[in-house]
C-alpha cells in the first residue's frame, strides 16, 4: 500500500512541475503511453532524417513557431536545457509548424538555437503529436513511447523541471555530487 502511495505522490509532483492538462486530440494523434510512428523530418538544411534516428536515448521534441510568444518566451530556456545535457542523456529536438520556412529560419539564427530543428509544413508531425496548441513538449523514452505532453510555455531550466525530466527519462541528475566521480574512476 505504501508503494502505490509513493508511486501516486511521484506522478503527481511530476505533473504538477510539468503542468501537464487534458486537451482534445488532433487527428491521427499518439497518445502518451503509445508509441510514435515512423515520419520524415524535413531539417532546414535541405536534409532529412526519420524519427526512428532518435531510438536509442530519449528525445525531447517540442513543437513551435516563430510567430508565437509563448514559443519564443521558453526559448532560451529551452536552449539552456539543451546545453546542460549536450545529448549526453537525452537527444533534443524542435519542430517549427511555421507556414513559412525563411521566418522559423530567422527565428532560429536569431536566437542561437544549436539543437536540430525540423519544419512541418504539411501538418503531419502537428496532428501526429497532437500540437493543437503550442508550444507543446513531447517527452519520448528511448524505444520511441510518449511518456509525457507538456502544453503551454515552461521555464525548462528550473530546478523543479530538470528533477520530473531526469525522473522520466531515469536518468542520473547532474547536480549528484557523485555524477563526475563516476566518471573520473572509469
Amino acid at each position: 500500500m505504501r508503494a502505490f502511495f509513493l508511486t501516486f505522490f511521484q506522478a503527481s509532483l511530476l505533473t504538477a512541475a510539468l503542468g501537464s492538462n487534458a486537451f482534445a486530440g488532433t487527428p491521427g494523434e499518439v497518445k502518451v503511453g503509445s508509441y510514435l510512428r515512423e515520419a520524415v523530418l524535413h531539417g532546414f538544411d535541405g536534409n532529412k532524417k526519420k524519427l526512428s534516428d532518435y531510438k536509442g536515448k530519449p528525445l525531447l521534441i517540442n513543437v513551435w513557431a516563430s510567430w508565437c510568444g509563448p514559443c519564443r518566451a521558453e526559448m532560451g530556456s529551452l536552449e539552456w536545457l539543451a546545453q546542460r545535457y549536450d545529448g549526453k542523456e537525452f537527444n533534443m529536438i524542435g519542430i517549427s509548424t511555421d507556414d513559412y520556412k525563411h521566418k522559423a529560419a530567422a527565428f532560429i539564427k536569431q536566437t542561437g538555437i544549436s539543437f536540430e530543428n525540423y519544419l512541418d509544413q504539411k501538418l503531419l508531425l502537428e496532428n501526429m503529436l497532437g500540437a493543437n496548441t503550442i508550444p507543446l513538449t513531447i517527452l519520448v523514452d528511448a524505444n520511441g513511447r510518449v511518456m509525457e505532453k507538456v502544453r503551454g510555455s515552461r521555464k525548462w531550466d528550473s530546478p523543479e523541471i530538470i528533477a520530473a525530466i531526469e525522473k522520466i527519462f531515469d536518468i542520473e541528475s547532474l547536480d549528484d555530487p557523485m555524477f563526475g566521480l563516476r566518471f573520473i574512476q572509469q
